[in-house]
């Protein structure tokens, strides 16, 4: 079993039609035929959404999906057309909420990987391959590939695993074309996203994208970019090839719900337990650090 651990209910605004209930995000339409979309403090693991939230957890999101919006748009045009509420919109909205081009949705997870880590290092520990890469010999658990590649992925839903695909499953799913366009506007904002990364002292190891085709057929970035949920961020003073990195994320979560102490039972059927606070805060911390570092900016 995954998914909710308490499904939660949506706010009902007027004006706006709720569309679907996300992980982290909740989505309506407008009367213009727009998409709004607030992101919550939810936070998800092991494929289930927990009973605990993250306090500005969902404000961060906004805020560096936003920073980073601004400086890929030369490589691609984004998604979004404002972050005024909608009239009648809880006041809890502000600074969470993104009003968006209504796309027709690319059913795929664009996914880059500069470093060998999580599904990844696991395909590749049993083939020397990574969504049909052939790898070299001799990599390890946060090795730096050779160069950046376009592993892509189904998108699944609410507490299913997304799964990993090779470029032909693509290919064979949206069309030659699409796929080509999909790989190389990846790679272009993942290595933009890496250079920027870098000088600020922190390795993007791999990160999603979704993407969509608005009323003309031009490719947008879509949902969220580059942030802590949607990438795995290493500070570049700790990273050591050869074991599991320290990381700008959930990590603290992850780790907690593993350990005796939380008494869960990851590969049983009962929902995660509440996090302790000290977990919560830490985690706040983690996130609030990523975008300050990120931005140059500090939190308030």
């Amino acid at each position: 079993m995954s998914g909710f651990v308490e499904k939660p209910e949506a706010p009902q605004v007027p004006g706006l039609v709720h569309l679907h209930t996300g992980k982290v995000r909740e989505l309506y339409r407008n009367d213009a035929g727009e998409l709004v979309m607030v992101a919550t403090d939810r936070i998800s693991a092991y494929d289930w959404v927990l009973p605990t939230e993250i306090p500005d957890k969902g404000r961060v999101l906004t805020r560096l999906s936003l920073w980073w919006f601004d400086r890929l748009a030369d490589l691609v045009p984004h998604h979004v057309l404002s972050t005024e509420l909608p009239p009648g919109a809880p006041a809890d909205w502000e600074g969470r909420t993104l009003v968006c081009k209504s796309l027709d949705m690319i059913p795929v997870e664009a996914v880059a990987r500069g470093y060998l880590t999580g599904s990844g290092l696991a395909e590749y520990q049993e083939s020397r391959t990574v969504c049909g890469l052939a790898l070299p010999e001799g990599l390890t658990d946060g090795s730096e590939l050779p160069a950046p590649i376009f592993t892509p992925a189904t998108k699944a839903e609410v507490g299913d695993h997304d799964e990993n695909v090779s470029y032909e499953e693509v290919a064979r799913r949206v069309g030659a074309e699409t796929a080509a366009l999909l790989r190389q506007t990846t790679l272009a904002v993942y290595g933009r996203a890496r250079d920027i990364a870098r000088e600020r002292g922190i390795v993007l190891a791999d990160t999603k994208f979704e993407f969509g085709r608005d009323d003309r057929g031009a490719l947008v970035l879509a949902d969220e970019v580059l942030t802590p949920d949607s990438s795995r961020f290493w500070p570049a003073d700790r990273w050591a090839p050869g074991r599991a990195q320290p990381s700008f994320d959930k990590q603290f979560v992850r780790d907690w719900l593993t350990s005796p102490e939380s008494g869960w039972d990851r590969k049983g059927e009962l929902p995660p337990p509440p996090l302790p606070e000290r977990v919560v805060e830490a985690t706040r911390a983690k996130y609030l650090e990523a975008y300050e570092i990120l931005t140059g900016t500090t939190w308030f």
